[in-house]
């Protein structure tokens, strides 16, 4: 199997440890609703976590240390609570005075999700389309010139997704963060230059952020503090999240610095301004614990109350990769080659490891101060992690945090739940290993199955592995389940094991239209790995 194979079926060989449910009787039961899509087998899957704590804290402050950073503060967020913090050095270096568990830092960039969620809720309030050209709501950018005759013009989706065209502009953008309304009209009517067409590459803007801001501010009638401030914030409990510092208590603000001529120097807080929505905003674990719950909490799907101030679907769309980025392949500090195929969703990165299938993270970095939010949504757990040290790079070690909770051997995903009708065709199938029933396998079949390959040929072949191997039992548990239409099972038999799979058809009742059984390899079949 391929990386993109293994990785989708999320390490699935852990579902081995549930029995199966009992058959329902007669033809293949309707999987119409369910409870939940998957849910965590393991009961002491948070006490197992639990005991990585220890070598994360050592990990972050040995990190803290080797990079120069005058202060530091991390969480660890589990099934919507921030579980475990820790803190390390100074948040005043002046002062001499400590981070502490309710510090306030900028997190800079991990603003944008809180914009792209603000669009979002108008989008679910039918007051605006993620496909709306911008110019509709932003008439300074009506007299825009195209790169090319055949640009399309730049919508709300391109800007999400850092697709409008724009440079990148990171050094530039952290400067405009303070910009009044006034210049940000007078410069967007100045024009924008493009270094591409819209909507036919990622490149990353905090000028498309703005812009979004602006849209909000347009769209809802109100200054786009104060949307995020009623609708997004205030709604989640983040009492302490603001997007300007002068409004943090001095005994709860870090202060920024950058490390230079081997020494901390002090950098000003950068004022709230028409650039705000790309980077303005200060936080707390507390707080960002909340946030990233709300995200996690959008997993699986369900049924059930939706309280917001997102609904659960919007959240996921959020998370989905929308543009993608080319792929890497590279080597870590061990040697081992590892694959990492990244884009962008709505205002978060997303990515994909040969560890882990679904990575939803955003970093952020201004003058002083350097953050990072990284969460796995069907594992339910998430880092977050603040720097007082400009473009603090956490990136470099949550990968190793990431890798202290999986030596625990609590970071484990959601175990995918069958369909009533997949378990059904599964005792079905076990039952015509043992004794074939034209009947029953009729019951079963899909239309194509037996154009694909005839009733007689699968009759035989069946009769053929039943000589070879004996009589079988079903070895319960799932060699891997891709959704909750797709299976792999084993079955114990007398003179080795076999392997059966079976697909479902899109009809009511579902029924196999795939179909296989064959032998086991010796050992069993192989379980999921990491790239070679």
């Amino acid at each position: 199997m391929n990386c993109k194979m293994l990785t989708m079926a999320f390490g699935l060989l852990a579902l081995a440890a549930a029995d199966l449910p009992a058959a329902p009787a007669g033809p293949a039961a309707s999987p119409s609703r369910v409870e939940a899509l998957a849910r965590f087998e393991d009961p002491d899957r948070r006490a197992k976590l639990a005991t990585a704590y220890p070598e994360v804290d050592r990990v972050m402050r040995e990190f803290a240390a080797r990079e120069h950073v005058p202060g530091a503060a991390w969480g660890i967020v589990i099934d919507g609570e921030l579980a475990h913090i820790g803190t390390a050095g100074l948040r005043d270096v002046e002062g001499g005075l400590p981070v502490q568990g309710d510090s306030v830092f900028r997190i800079a960039s991990m603003t944008k999700s809180f914009t792209a969620m603000a669009i979002m809720r108008l989008r679910d309030q039918g007051r605006l389309s993620l496909d709306d050209p911008v110019e509709r709501y932003v008439p300074e950018l009506r007299g825009l010139r195209p790169l090319m005759g055949d640009a399309p013009r730049i919508t709300l989706r391109h800007l999400l997704t850092h697709s409008a065209g724009f440079p990148e502009d990171n050094p530039w953008g952290d400067q405009q963060l303070g910009l009044s309304e006034q210049e940000f009209s007078r410069l967007m009517r100045g024009g924008i230059p493009s270094s591409n067409p819209p909507g036919v590459a990622y490149e990353y803007s905090n000028y498309g952020f703005a812009i979004l801001g602006r849209v909000v501010s347009r769209v809802s009638g109100e200054p786009y503090t104060r949307y995020v401030q009623r609708h997004i914030i205030n709604p989640l409990g983040m009492r302490s999240t603001t997007l300007e510092p002068r409004s943090v208590p001095a005994a709860r603000l870090a202060q920024g610095y950058r490390w230079e001529d081997e020494r901390w120097k002090r950098e000003p807080q950068l004022p709230d301004g028409a650039f705000g929505s790309m980077g303005g905003m200060l936080t707390s674990l507390e707080d960002l614990g909340r946030y990233v719950g709300l995200f996690l909490a959008a997993w699986p799907p369900r049924d059930g109350g939706d309280p917001g101030p997102l609904s659960r679907a919007s959240l996921r769309e959020m998370q989905q990769m929308w543009r993608a980025r080319p792929a890497t392949v590279t080597r870590d500090a061990a040697g081992a080659v590892q694959l990492n195929v990244a884009g962008y969703g709505y205002g978060l990165r997303i990515s994909q490891t040969c560890d882990f299938a679904h990575v939803v993270a955003h970093s952020g970095g201004l003058p002083g101060f350097g953050s990072q939010m990284r969460w796995l949504p069907e594992y339910g757990v998430g880092l977050i992690a603040f720097g007082n040290r400009t473009y603090t790079p956490w990136g470099d070690v949550l990968g190793p945090a990431l890798a202290a909770l999986k030596a625990s051997g609590g970071l484990q995903p959601r175990a995918v739940q069958p369909s009533a009708a997949l378990v059904h065709a599964r005792a079905e199938v076990t039952a015509l290993v043992n004794a074939w029933d034209d009947a029953a396998i009729e019951r079963l079949a899909a239309v194509n199955l037996f154009l694909d390959s005839a009733k007689e040929r699968r009759r035989a072949g069946f009769a053929r592995l039943r000589a070879e191997v004996g009589e079988c039992r079903d070895a319960g548990g799932w060699v891997s389940i891709e959704n909750r239409l797709r299976g792999d099972w084993l079955l114990r038999c007398e003179r080795g094991d076999l392997v059966a799979s079976v697909t479902l058809a899109p009809t009511e009742p579902p029924r196999v239209q795939h179909l296989e059984v064959v032998r086991a390899p010796p050992g069993g079949p192989a379980p999921a790995r990491t790239c070679p």
